[in-house]
């Protein structure tokens, strides 16, 4: 595939767009922009304050939910089905890098639960809104939209360890890696699922971004001083949310704002894709078809 950019986003009035992991860093800026586009933004965060700060600033409305439970994510699906007739947009843009290995409530690794698991379950609780969504909507403008990272070149996606129970911890870097390589295989599957449908998914990296993300250690520190600003890494995130066309097919990787972007050669794998697909839906107790 010959190298396209994405084009500038377009007035996006009446259109509704939610924002995963909206209440700071790139999400933040995102919402800003998008709201600045006319859209009708739904906020979402885990921290009540910030987000309901956000909510306001943009003109939208909060929606606090905690990805490290699914109970919440599932609670987060219904109370933005009864809100929004329409959803035109979503965002997976909620993760994070966590040095010290965890274990959520729901007794799965922290790293793939908020990066994967979870996104995974509230876009197969949403898929039905937008699939109807689409069908009064121009062809190509309803998407899945997800915040992914040159990290997925780290990555080592293996369907008998998912929790990354073997193997070094590296102070999150491993695991956080697989979770971004997972996003772009879901984000291929996903595209190859929803065929004919009118909704597309893509998948992106922001660039080295200036935010909160990843803590305050060392590491982190020495990162953002050649990080970008968050407004700069939210800008392929507002294209891809809406842009008048996207000059890729259905499930690209952008690195920020072109594609093809280098992805691990994990991602060319169909049958892990496809088994990816499958063991999160019978984790999270949905059905593999849509």
């Amino acid at each position: 595939m010959t190298a396209v950019t994405v084009p500038p986003a377009q007035r996006l009035t009446d259109r509704t767009v939610v924002v995963t992991g909206a209440s700071s860093g790139i999400g933040r800026a995102a919402a800003t922009a998008l709201a600045r586009l006319g859209a009708t933004v739904a906020v979402v965060g885990r921290n009540a304050e910030r987000t309901r700060r956000v909510a306001d600033e943009v003109g939208g409305t909060a929606y606090l939910a905690d990805f490290a439970e699914l109970a919440q994510v599932r609670e987060l699906a219904d109370r933005l089905l009864a809100d929004h007739p329409r959803i035109h947009v979503l965002a997976n843009n909620a993760g994070g890098l966590f040095q010290e290995r965890s274990t959520t409530a729901d007794g799965f690794e922290t790293t793939f639960q908020t990066n994967h698991l979870a996104p995974y379950l509230l876009t197969r609780l949403l898929l039905p809104r937008l699939v109807d969504t689409a069908q009064d909507s121009r062809p190509g403008l309803v998407r899945v939209v997800q915040t992914s990272s040159a990290g997925n070149l780290a990555g080592d996606v293996r369907l008998d360890d998912l929790d990354r129970a073997h193997g070094p911890w590296l102070r999150g870097f491993g695991a956080y890696g697989t979770a971004k390589l997972e996003n772009v295989l879901f984000t291929r599957e996903l595209a190859r699922r929803l065929r004919g449908t009118g909704v597309d998914a893509f998948a992106f990296h922001p660039g080295f971004v200036a935010s909160e993300f990843g803590g305050s250690g060392p590491v982190a520190t020495t990162i953002k001083r050649a990080a970008i600003p968050t407004e700069q890494g939210a800008e392929p995130l507002v294209r891809l949310a809406g842009a008048p066309r996207v000059p890729a097919p259905s499930g690209n990787y952008f690195d920020r704002l072109r594609a093809p972007g280098r992805v691990h050669r994990q991602a060319g794998d169909a049958a892990l894709a496809r088994g990816l697909w499958n063991a999160s839906a019978d984790l999270v107790g949905l059905p593999g078809a849509l």
